[in-house]
């Protein structure tokens, strides 16, 4: 393990990240990274450099204006920081092409901030399950009511369209572990 005071460097920046997120201030964020790289594993897709990762802080904040976390807890490894949290947020935008439901999710998320040699982060890979966040989503939506139940068509309808997406090659073709 690297001695304590880069694991509390290490911290420090994960944190400032998460603050700058929810701060919705991406030019600090960005600022945590060398070279902006998300990776999101229950949609097998990676954000790689400034522009793609921009977009993907706007569309998710588009689809959840008000997204927020509360972090349950902290761990290192030799390289990372691994965050366990509830993300927290409104669909009040469309999310893909899924349109706004109006339901609002806490969902369960592990977070993997990867640091490199010199200490740099170079990758957040972030863990969750999408049919939570969906099924929180649409529970609110009264199956009764006409306008509830064409929302429920259509959410069901952009998720089909969504999930013919291709997995991203890098988050396939892994290696196995230097043991």
């Amino acid at each position: 393990m690297p001695p304590r005071e880069v694991l509390q460097a290490r911290q420090k920046v994960v944190l400032d990240h998460f603050h700058d997120e929810v701060r919705q201030d991406w030019d600090d964020v960005l600022a945590t990274f060398p070279h902006p790289h998300y990776e999101l594993i229950a949609q097998m897709t990676v954000h790689d450099g400034d522009g793609p990762v921009r977009s993907y802080y706007h569309d998710t904040r588009v689809a959840f204006p008000d997204q927020d976390h509360e972090i349950i807890a902290f761990r290192h490894s030799h390289d990372a920081v691994i965050v366990e949290f509830w993300l927290i947020g409104t669909h009040l935008g469309p999310l893909g092409e899924i349109p706004p439901t109006g339901g609002r999710h806490r969902t369960r998320m592990t977070a993997y901030f990867i640091f490199d040699e010199q200490n740099n982060l170079v990758t957040e890979r972030i863990y969750f399950d999408q049919l939570s966040i969906l099924s929180q989503l649409l529970s609110g939506l009264n199956k009764k009511n006409p306008r509830d139940l064409l929302k429920l068509v259509r959410a069901f309808l952009g998720l089909l369209k969504m999930s013919g997406n291709a997995p991203d090659p890098r988050l396939q073709n892994t290696a196995p572990p230097d043991l």
